[in-house]
């Protein structure tokens, strides 16, 4: 804990600095537009998805409670026929980008507060390896930044590419973390 208070300022300024990386990702470079689609019937899904009235959660389509249920005949039919998707529902009403800006901030805290804690306990704030401790803290925040998206290609089908940009996300994101703590590091200002 007391790595922590060392490396205080370093983690909050780097988890601002990813917030602004990310705001550019996402309001100024935009690259992540072209992986939404919207859909050729759009209200008749909407009106077929209210008349379910389903409660916000992840649904499936089509949907089996279980892995025998997958292999009937009636199941591999819809399979085969089609469309194969993943949905995700919200609660109705416009979304709410403040709580979600204040989640993804706090998320961004943690995974550099994890990356921060780890190489402090490994390394400590010995000159020597302050090198090795910004490399460990870019490599944990790549992870924690990047791998979900990686889960997200293989169980829920979004796209390689899409998955690729999320990956490039996570390694700015980590540069971002590694820069701010080579400059911030205790035993760096110290020299």
């Amino acid at each position: 804990m007391n790595a922590l208070m060392e490396l205080w300022l370093p983690i909050v300024l780097s988890t601002v600095f990813i917030f602004i990386a990310s705001s550019l990702i996402h309001m100024v470079f935009k690259w992540h537009a072209p992986d939404y689609h919207g859909l050729s019937n759009e209200d008749a899904v909407r009106t077929a998805i209210r008349a379910g009235n389903p409660s916000p959660g992840l649904y499936v389509l089509p949907y089996c409670k279980d892995m025998k249920e997958m292999a009937s005949e009636a199941m591999v039919a819809k399979y085969k026929e089609g469309p194969v998707a993943f949905l995700t529902v919200k609660a109705n009403g416009m979304p709410n980008m403040g709580a979600s800006l204040t989640q993804w901030f706090l998320f961004s805290l943690l995974v550099v507060l994890v990356a921060a804690f780890l190489a402090a306990q490994a390394f400590g704030f010995d000159a020597d390896h302050h090198h090795f401790a910004v490399h460990h803290i870019a490599v944990i925040s790549f992870v924690g930044f990047g791998f979900g998206s990686i889960c997200e290609g293989i169980w829920k089908g979004e796209t390689w590419g899409s998955v690729a940009k999320y990956l490039l996300d996570a390694l700015i994101y980590a540069a971002v973390t590694a820069a701010t703590f080579y400059w911030l590091w205790p035993t760096a200002m110290a020299a």
